[in-house]
């Protein structure tokens, strides 16, 4: 097996999916290795995790609006992902819509999670999307990110069912178990296709 494909990850809350991703690095047989993490939020968990795991990381003060970042700020990003010689990215809770500077900076090689089944219930909250739905199913998708919200290519879901009794608390829970299995497994299936690609 070639050097393991160098992770950037960004995230704005626990770390739950970052901490998974590390976990799974750890193992003999796994393509890439988190060596950035970038968030947007000061007190965010995902950097108390990064740093009990010895990964660099990073605060980048978010601006002014609630839902991107401002080009100068994401640019910033992109100048600590490539001195981090990034080869891609991974969002884990990241809260904030990707654009151009990193979109250009990263082609194709930005991974996000999304707790539904796309393109079913796209956006916030999905999981109470899904009980307002009242679908007997829901799960989460892998997915490459492009300039839409969540629009990119699926490469992976998993399922999970709905019960009629369930809140959006446990929905959000069993989504989440779901999560911590597929995300790791996905992002090493595409490290390993870029690193034959390559």
């Amino acid at each position: 097996m070639t050097s393991p494909l160098r992770l950037g990850i960004l995230g704005s809350g626990k770390g739950s999916n970052f901490q998974v991703l590390v976990e799974a690095a750890r193992s003999k047989s796994c393509y890439y290795e988190p060596v950035m993490v970038l968030s947007d939020v000061a007190d965010a968990g995902i950097l108390k995790l990064a740093e009990q795991f010895k990964i660099p990381a990073h605060f980048l003060a978010p601006g002014p609006f609630k839902t991107k970042l401002t080009e100068a700020i994401e640019q910033e990003m992109v100048t600590y992902l490539q001195a981090a010689q990034v080869d891609f990215v991974a969002l884990a809770g990241f809260m904030r819509v990707v654009k151009e500077p990193l979109l250009k900076a990263f082609p194709g090689r930005i991974l996000n999670i999304h707790p539904s089944l796309l393109p079913q219930f796209p956006g916030l909250a999905a999981w109470k999307q899904a009980c307002e739905a009242h679908v007997a199913e829901t799960g989460c998708t892998v997915h490459l990110v492009d300039e839409g919200i969540d629009t990119g290519k699926i490469l992976g879901q998993s399922r999970v069912p709905v019960f009629p009794e369930d809140t959006p608390e446990m929905v959000h829970a069993r989504i989440q178990v779901a999560e911590h299995e597929l995300y790791p497994r996905i992002v090493n299936e595409f490290a390993r296709t870029i690193s034959k690609s390559a």
